[in-house]
């Protein structure tokens, strides 16, 4: 986008908070809020005509849930980021919005400036979460899934791998963890697409850590 800034809609049915992270958004460099909706409904009737890179969305709405807004919006838009907003620290919702085709999840507790960076960090690739979320979903799903990375036949050091891919970490982040290098991350995550036959970080979450398949 060159020097172009990042054009931010949000999604939030309460008024006083979504005038917060308006202003919010408007004092942040290289960024500003193109449009506001105070429902899923609306968004998804004004969804042609929207040009945003990343949408702030809320998830436990009055008709069309946020979750269900992503889904739908992600048929047609393929190339819009969501980042899912919410009070509620819920494996369960947040792997479905996962599922459902968003790239990151955080607490409307967020400080500004972690908010601000994750809209950044969700921009160039990443798929953020605060630690207590990415905490959670990994302790949720690795028992379950155990067998399922097994069947898979990964090696220890491909599910620590998968285990911080699931987790949102970029891979400087999973090399600095395990003590590796950057490179031999990026070799592991190609064994682990190769293995489960899918072609990037989401597939392969999905593939691995869905439930009832």
């Amino acid at each position: 986008m060159g020097n172009s800034p990042l054009r931010i809609a949000i999604v939030e049915d309460d008024k006083e908070l979504r005038e917060l992270m308006r202003r919010r958004v408007e004092r942040a460099e290289q960024m500003k809020v193109v449009r506001v909706f105070s429902s899923g409904d609306e968004f998804l009737e004004r969804l042609p005509e929207l040009e945003a890179d990343v949408v702030l969305m809320d998830i436990n709405m009055p008709g069309k849930n946020g979750i269900e807004c992503v889904r739908a919006a992600k048929v047609t838009k393929p190339e819009v980021q969501f980042l899912m907003l919410t009070i509620f620290e819920n494996p369960a919702y947040i792997f479905e919005a996962l599922c459902a085709g968003a790239t990151g999840y955080l607490l409307k507790s967020t400080p500004p400036e972690e908010l601000l960076d994750a809209v950044r960090d969700i921009h160039k690739g990443g798929s953020p979460m605060n630690s207590t979320i990415a905490r959670m979903v990994v302790n949720s799903f690795q028992k379950e899934t155990q067998q399922r990375i097994n069947d898979e036949q990964l090696s220890d050091r491909e599910k620590q791998v998968l285990d911080g891919l699931a987790a949102g970490l970029q891979y400087k982040e999973i090399a600095d963890k395990f003590g590796l290098s950057t490179e031999t991350v990026r070799v592991h995550v190609r064994r682990i697409y190769s293995k489960l036959q899918v072609s990037g970080r989401m597939e392969a979450v999905r593939k691995v850590y869905a439930r009832g398949t």
